[in-house]
């Protein structure tokens, strides 16, 4: 991924406040950052990586939702246009948000081994186990006159 877009993308897994998104892409100067809820069970802090990237790879701009000024006078330290594109991106059904969950599933989908359409071998010793379990059960009555 950081071939393709050119510079390197660091995922950083963060204790995040309650009530905060799961994630959150931040694009610097000279590299991008990838923040994550680290308490997130494995395969949900994957999707979000995933959607965070997904972001990353459309290239998805925020709404403006505050001046160069104004962030600078809040946030000082930070290049204001980085505050902007990562404080202005709407996090409801935006068309944006739709997307990149799309990308980071497809994404998904091609490195991943785990998906819902996936099916597995059954081991031998567990389908014994079943028609041994399967053969406890009381037998079902076939019809009323029994």
């Amino acid at each position: 991924m950081e071939q393709l877009h050119g510079r390197p993308i660091q995922l950083v897994p963060l204790e995040l406040p309650l009530g905060s998104p799961d994630g959150l892409w931040i694009s610097a100067e000279g590299q991008d950052f990838v923040f994550f809820e680290q308490r997130l069970a494995p395969v949900h802090q994957q999707q979000v990586i995933l959607h965070e990237l997904g972001h990353v790879i459309c290239d998805h701009d925020a709404a403006p939702v505050m001046t160069a000024e104004s962030s600078t006078l809040l946030l000082p330290s930070l290049n204001p246009d980085m505050v902007r594109r990562v404080l202005g991106r709407e996090h409801s059904h935006a068309e944006a948000e739709i997307e990149a969950e799309l990308v980071g599933s497809l994404i998904g989908r091609q490195i991943s081994n785990w998906t819902a359409e996936r099916t597995r071998a059954t081991p031998l010793e567990a389908r014994e186990l079943v028609a041994r379990l399967s053969a406890l059960e009381a037998p079902r009555r076939q019809g009323n006159d029994e």
